[in-house]
């Protein structure tokens, strides 16, 4: 659970830090912000997530001790595409081509790019050891220095450039500091083997060729903003984005990080039946949770935007994430309750063919739909996209006969949901405020809660109730 914990914080701290960058840079250099920052996390995604997904889905223990040439072979090829990608970089800037962005600020992206690369890498290789205390430790030093140097960037100089060098030095001293408690014994960078590389590119290029593409969705839809409407109306659409994807993958990240890896588990030491049957109740808890947090979200609205969104941002931002919405919903179920189904059985490329249909249909939606003085019909455009592709790899998944959650609780979650909202709506019109947002957040989690325990969805009352038997006693043990 230390892992749970530590990383939902490390993301709710990333939203607050997100939130204070946009207040102190405005909507205009918010945007430069933010299409450099999407830039950054596309090239990410792109050159170095198979090595985070190889070793979340092959590292472990037990592996560290009995065969080092895998730590070796991910390091070499960090190592080495890293090199790539700077040599890459600098020839084609100086090759005169021109983009959106200035050249400093791509240059400043493909730092973020690698640093984040690195953390996210060295936190897998701890979450697959199940190594809870140096992880929290990365995470906890990683959001002081993110603090200090993001939010200072922004404050003191209110510049998108110095913003990302502060991202890219509080990611980089994160690891250093905790460098040598990183590093296998045993792990030597001769060991390393293409054949090993080759395995791990098989499993993972699929999974990183279908979160490219849904990530060229946002950053392609960022880019047309830019040029139709200017960096300010970019800074609009990229906050009410980045707001709801945050808090969505504060809940669906954080489950996922624990689950997975439990199912993995389960894979290596009891088996693919097994590891069917414990992805059917990742899918139940990952559906449980992101279904109330996406209606929380549009229930509690108007009191969020009064106390957090930045000032210059309102109007816009209680407009555009409601649309945007229902595609951040249908996205957290893709990779949180759908993709594992393909990704525990080392079979991803209908991955690949979902995010195709969603890159086809958002462009379709975006020329048939009627272009608003705002970016409205490319949020609506973005939400459709998602769904097809939803809908694209639940066909897929049926194919594969996957231990699907039961239909008792599936009607259960959404009657839950369902009488929260009830309880709630009438709320909606009261004044905004801390007091209003309270009292929602409190009954709509006690209606919820009340339903969901009743019905016992994925063994989850039996699982607090022995949690809580355990406190008890560590707590009557320890007086």
């Amino acid at each position: 659970m230390t892992v749970f914990f530590a990383f939902f914080c490390n993301i709710l701290f990333n939203f607050a830090v997100g939130l204070l960058v946009a207040k102190f840079l405005g909507p205009e250099e918010y945007g430069r912000f933010a299409l450099a920052h999407a830039t950054a996390i596309a090239v990410q995604t792109a050159f170095f997530d198979w090595i985070r997904l190889g070793a979340t889905r092959f590292y472990s223990e037990r592996i560290r001790s009995e065969d080092p040439a895998l730590r070796a072979t991910l390091d070499f090829g960090f190592a080495i595409i890293a090199v790539a990608l700077t040599a890459g970089a600098c020839f084609l800037l100086l090759s005169g081509v021109t983009f959106t962005l200035s050249d400093s600020l791509i240059l400043l992206a493909l730092g973020v790019a690698i640093t984040n690369g690195l953390f996210d890498y060295y936190t897998a290789l701890v979450r697959a050891r199940f190594h809870d205390r140096l992880f929290a430790r990365l995470v906890l030093v990683k959001n002081i220095l993110t603090f200090a140097l993001m939010g200072g960037g922004a404050f003191w100089f209110g510049s998108a450039k110095m913003t990302l060098i502060g991202g890219i030095i509080s990611l980089g001293g994160s690891v250093v500091t905790a460098r040598a408690a990183l590093l296998d014994p045993s792990s030597d960078v001769r060991l390393a083997r293409l054949p090993i590389a080759e395995e791990l590119m098989r499993y993972s290029l699929p999974i990183v060729a279908a979160n490219l593409l849904y990530l060229s969705i946002p950053l392609a839809n960022r880019s047309i903003v830019a040029v139709l409407y200017g960096f300010s109306e970019t800074g609009q659409f990229s906050l009410a984005y980045d707001f709801g994807s945050k808090a969505i993958q504060a809940i669906g990240s954080a489950l996922d990080i624990v689950l997975f890896q439990i199912a993995v588990a389960t894979h290596e030491l009891r088996g693919p039946k097994q590891a069917r049957r414990q992805i059917g109740r990742n899918m139940t808890i990952v559906f449980a949770m992101v279904l109330p947090a996406c209606t929380g979200i549009w229930l509690t609205l108007p009191s969020i935007e009064l106390l957090i969104v930045p000032e210059q941002f309102r109007g816009h931002f209680g407009l555009l994430l409601p649309l945007m919405m229902t595609g951040l919903f249908c996205m957290a179920i893709i990779q949180y309750a759908i993709a594992p189904i393909f990704q525990i059985e080392k079979r991803t490329g209908p991955l690949i063919v979902a995010a195709v249909v969603a890159c086809l249909v958002d462009p379709l939606l975006i020329i048939a739909l009627p272009r608003d003085a705002d970016a409205s019909s490319l949020a609506i455009a973005q939400a459709g996209a998602l769904l097809a592709s939803l809908v694209t790899l639940i066909g897929f998944a049926s194919a594969a006969k996957p231990k699907w959650p039961r239909m008792r609780d599936i009607g259960a979650i959404i009657l839950g949901n369902a009488v929260m909202a009830a309880a709630l709506l009438p709320m909606r019109d009261r004044d905004p405020g801390v007091a209003t947002l309270i009292v929602q957040i409190t009954l709509g989690v006690a209606v919820y809660a009340l339903i969901v325990m009743s019905a016992d969805i994925a063994g989850l009352r039996a699982i607090t109730l022995a949690r809580l038997r355990l406190s008890f006693a560590r707590t009557k043990t320890l007086s």
